[in-house]
């Protein structure tokens, strides 16, 4: 008997990290889904008809069946269990103590380096917006940052492990951050970072991100 069909909401402006990495981890996969958006600026996550179906009122948002999950790492892990390798792309090592590591590093990614996410926020990393010079405390956040990508990331590798993993995306993200904004990073960080962004289902995302520019763009003439 086959799974029921998968829906994904995700922000209409297409500039969340967390709704982009369920969707790169969908697409990665090759599953079939629905993309749905929701209009954060109007509050619509609020609504009843959303927030009666989302547990954090939040996004991204994946329906499957009777199932509603939020968090996009519980996404991940879900989507790893729900549809395995080797039928499916592997989101995530199959060592388990590389596995345990890309779970931590999404882990710390959505929960520390708040300065640098509030000094350097999506806007950066999806219009290129340019932003002041971080204050102190960002920039200690970044140095952080750095100092635990230098550890994890040998000279000249592609990947956080042997293969790609979903925790590659979303470090990329965060390192785009600063990247993108002309902050100092060292050019293996660099070269990571841009080497990640050129994978296809980031590629796909970010088609989505410029349509929905364009489009909000047209509306305002």
């Amino acid at each position: 008997m086959s799974e029921p069909q998968i829906t994904l909401y995700v922000d209409a402006q297409f500039i969340s990290p967390y709704a982009m990495s369920a969707f790169v981890a969908l697409t990665e996969k090759k599953i079939p889904f629905t993309l749905h958006t929701v209009d954060l600026a109007t509050r619509e996550n609020r609504a009843p008809e959303y927030a009666g179906q989302s547990l954090t009122q939040r996004i991204p948002m994946l329906v499957q069946g009777d199932l509603r999950l939020s968090e996009s790492s519980a996404i991940a892990e879900y989507l790893e269990e729900c549809f395995p390798p080797p039928l499916h792309a592997a989101l995530y090592p199959s060592a388990l103590r590389q596995r345990a590591r890309a779970r931590e590093i999404q882990a710390w990614l959505r929960s520390d380096l708040l300065p640098v996410r509030q000094e350097r926020p999506t806007e950066v990393v999806f219009y290129a917006e340019s932003k002041p010079p971080l204050s102190a405390q960002a920039q200690n956040a970044a140095e952080k940052l750095i100092q635990a990508c230098n550890s994890l990331l040998e000279e000249g590798r592609e990947h956080l492990f042997n293969t790609w993993c979903i925790a590659d995306t979303d470090l990329a993200l965060m390192l785009n951050r600063l990247l993108r904004n002309g902050d100092p990073l060292p050019a293996k960080l660099a070269h990571y970072a841009q080497r990640q962004w050129q994978r296809p289902a980031v590629q796909q995302w970010l088609q989505l991100v410029q349509q929905a520019r364009q489009a909000a763009q047209g509306n305002n003439k």
